[in-house]
């Protein structure tokens, strides 16, 4: 296997041995163990949440069917982080709390990959949210013929299968996956924020070229206007919040890979991967709060369990 230099002092060590080192980690067990019990908690609200949401997504029929294809993918892979990525992580940092060295170097190793998949898919995901909402916009009636289900779905197979593929290639090199992530992440942000400024630009003119020219807008067009402002919105909103979440993580990276390993950047490490993985139980609140029909099917989806529960 490749090795990786983060120790800023010359000597090369494996991805393993910079997140398995006893060095690191002398005085943060405490912390390590508040981390734990957090991700654990997070683990839950992230599988109960996402769960809920595509309950909740089969019900809801006001999206068009490739978006809602979309969001479903979205929520998929933040149960996956509640169901897979979190555990791992959890019991990551327990074997580095109680020193078990040998396994604590095999999780970290399943640890990153998954988590790589996850957040790749996570972020790709966003992505062709944003393209889609810019499609909705410029293309108007064609946008149901152009952006079909099909399509879609062959969209969603490439966002799990690159990451996937790329991912693996830990086994031959880190490197490869290492900077997968950190160009992903990027050329992610670069398509969205363009979409997103282009949306906007878009939505501008129309605005004022309504009220310039067209005293009493058709109640259709505002209608249809609304919705899709009401869609763009909630979009906008998991943009943001993954932004927010994965910015302070990759800070860090960045600054590990500049200036070297150590205790300090291990332990914001510690606290900015959490962050990332909270990311994932926020997103079902997200859909709660800006979709309604979401919001009542999850309300009427907990009235049944609840139901179930006490009659039983």
């Amino acid at each position: 296997m490749a090795a990786l230099n983060f120790t800023g002092d010359g000597r090369q060590k494996t991805f393993e041995d910079l997140f398995c080192s006893p060095d690191l980690s002398a005085g943060l067990h405490g912390q390590l163990t508040f981390l734990s019990v957090l991700n654990s908690f997070l683990s839950v609200t992230a599988f109960l949440g996402n769960g809920l949401i595509l309950i909740a997504l089969r019900k809801e029929s006001s999206l068009h069917s490739p978006s809602k294809l979309l969001l479903r993918c979205l929520a998929t892979t933040d149960l996956c982080v509640g169901l897979f990525a979190e555990p791992l992580a959890t019991t990551y940092l327990m074997s580095v709390v109680t020193e078990h060295w040998n396994t604590c170097r095999h999780l970290i190793a399943a640890s990153f990959i998954i988590a790589y998949i996850l957040c790749g898919v996570s972020v790709g995901t966003l992505t062709a949210i944003s393209v889609d909402r810019l499609l909705a916009l410029l293309l108007g009636l064609r946008y149901r013929q152009v952006v079909t289900l099909n399509r879609a779905y062959v969209i969603v197979f490439t966002l799990w299968i690159l990451p996937a593929v790329l991912s693996a290639m830990y086994f031959w090199n880190p490197l490869i996956t290492f900077w997968y992530g950190i160009i992903n992440i990027q050329l992610c942000l670069i398509i969205s924020i363009s979409s997103y400024t282009k949306i906007f630009l878009t939505l501008r003119h129309h605005q004022n070229r309504v009220q310039d020219h067209v005293q009493q807008p058709n109640q259709t067009n505002q209608l249809n206007i609304g919705r899709y402002k009401k869609a763009l919105s909630t979009a906008l909103w998991l943009q943001l919040t993954l932004v927010a979440c994965y910015l302070p993580y990759g800070t860090v990276t960045a600054l590990r890979a500049e200036s070297g390993q150590s205790a300090s950047l291990y332990h914001a490490w510690s606290y900015t991967a959490t962050l990332v993985f909270l990311n994932s139980s926020l997103n079902p609140i997200l859909y709660c709060w800006k979709l309604d029909e979401v919001r009542q099917a999850v309300k009427n989806t907990i009235r049944q369990v609840l139901c179930l529960c006490f009659s039983s």
